[in-house]
């Protein structure tokens, strides 16, 4: 299994292309994805990159604090996404 990778503040010029191709340096990235606003389409200023598990590694302790698009980013493992009560009305 790959690792999950957490990338945060994102400049809303980085692409999932540019993104890509940062992680690729370190192993085959399986996905890498920018969330984005569902109302504007505009980037939330963070993003997902999955890639082997060794390559991940690597690419946490290199990225983490480095320049992308002229903003510093931050590189950490991804949490499991906590489960949230129903949103009632």
């Amino acid at each position: 299994m790959g690792k999950n990778i957490y990338v945060g503040n994102l400049s809303w010029d980085t692409t999932e292309e540019g993104l890509r191709a940062q992680f690729e340096q370190y192993g085959t990235v399986d996905s890498a994805k920018i969330i984005t606003d569902r109302d504007t389409g505009r980037s939330r200023g963070f993003g997902f990159v999955e890639m082997d598990t060794e390559g991940g590694e690597a690419a946490i302790a290199a990225l983490n604090g480095t320049n992308l698009d002229g903003r510093d980013i931050k590189v950490n493992e991804a949490k499991p996404r906590e489960p949230r009560p129903p949103r009632r009305w």
